[in-house]
């Protein structure tokens, strides 16, 4: 194990300790006040210049040292999501509904861990800012904060962030050049019929009947719209229609999630799937109305940041512990934002795999951070900061 990693290991029990009182407490994005005053009081008991509330509850840290030019961005998320947790942890969440079931509870005390550390002992030259970026979950805070000013007020030549992933082997670092995560992209789709009884179908315009075609026709755009070695998924994900069985109602709704990998990718999705639904809505009598609601752009991780994040990550772990090119993730992430304007790199820490507790899935009432990683992953921010504003 290197010193550093002893070091950040010594002092992992507090942060534990932090990470499972922001566990305890979670808020939904926003509305994480309670974790973004304690994130910005830790800061600035440790010399950090402060400004909260950028973005509604986002927080910046900035440490300036020496005369380095070199500005460099870390990334944490702070929310929680609307589940019921199912652990039976000690720490459980005491809010009914809301749950730290991604692991933002974990990524918020791994930069603070780091935060402390080079604070106290960091050896660099240059503008270190770490930020604490509110509503990932959905919400677009990285969006909100680059909105009001993140990147005009705090400049950065390079940015990270990084997230656990369950299923794989705790602590492992997995890294990718390229698209890494998804774009998200919602559609909810009403179609307008003509009502009628179900014994005069004829004197109708049905619309269950054209939500059934087009639901089967979407599956046509994946595999035969787009090239089949790039990565789409078309899921239509609720049908709402109707309430009796002898009832043609007036009115049916679909709602879709679209996903890709390729910019140009999801731009041939938004274009074909309207084409497709304007096309069968009118073979059918019922007119479609289409509410298109671009969600996430896709995450791409530029080259020379990714190798430079991989050389970190085989100093502090070497070659056995280290994934040079990870699969991409068809989830998505805002960090992608952030990347669209300043180069960067977004990494994984496995949260443990086979039939260990950190294995679980996130998004379920079932799943808690690995505490294990918080040594591991304060170090890393440690050494790549170290390496970066030398």
């Amino acid at each position: 194990m290197s010193t550093l990693l002893e070091d950040l290991h010594a002092q992992a029990d507090a942060f534990i300790d932090l990470r499972r009182d922001i566990h305890r407490h979670p808020e939904l994005g926003f509305d994480e006040h309670r974790t973004s005053a304690l994130v910005a009081e830790r800061l600035e008991a440790w010399g950090y210049e402060v400004e909260r509330g950028l973005g509604g509850t986002g927080v910046v840290g900035r440490l300036v040292r020496g005369d380095g030019e070199r500005r460099l961005g870390l990334r944490a998320d702070m929310d929680a999501l609307p589940i019921d947790e199912a652990t039976g942890l000690p720490y459980a969440s005491s809010h009914a509904g809301v749950m730290h079931a991604c692991g933002h509870d974990g990524h918020t005390a791994i930069l603070l861990a780091a935060a402390h550390h080079l604070a106290e002992r960091g050896r660099f030259s240059g503008t270190l800012t770490l930020i604490f970026q509110p509503a990932e979950e959905g919400g677009g805070g990285a969006l909100r904060m680059m909105e009001q000013g993140l990147f005009d007020k705090y400049p950065c030549d390079a940015i990270f962030a990084m997230h656990n992933m369950p299923g794989l082997e705790q602590g492992r670092l997995a890294l990718r050049e390229g698209p890494a995560m998804a774009s998200s992209d919602y559609a909810t789709v009403t179609l307008a019929g003509i009502g009628g009884h179900g014994a005069m179908p004829h004197r109708t315009a049905d619309p269950i009947v054209a939500a059934a075609s087009i639901v089967m026709a979407l599956q046509t755009v994946v595999s035969r719209n787009i090239d089949p070695l790039q990565m789409a998924v078309v899921t239509v994900g609720a049908v709402h229609a109707g309430k009796a069985n002898n009832v043609i109602p007036q009115n049916a709704t679909l709602e879709l999630s679209v996903r890709a990998l390729d910019r140009d990718v999801r731009s041939r999705l938004e274009e074909r799937i309207k084409a497709l639904i304007a096309a069968q809505a009118e073979s059918f009598g019922v007119k479609a109305q289409i509410d298109w609601r671009p969600g996430y752009a896709v995450l791409v991780n530029t080259p020379q940041e990714t190798a430079f994040a991989r050389e970190v990550a085989l100093e502090l772990l070497g070659p056995e512990r280290v994934t040079l090119q990870a699969p991409a993730l068809p989830g998505s992430e805002d960090f992608a934002f952030m990347l669209e304007r300043v180069p960067g790199s977004y990494l994984l820490i496995g949260n443990g795999d086979g039939d260990s507790h950190g294995a679980c899935m996130v998004h379920n009432p079932g799943y808690d951070f690995n505490d294990g990683n918080v040594a591991i992953g304060a170090a890393y921010w440690v050494l790549l900061a170290e390496r970066f504003l030398r």
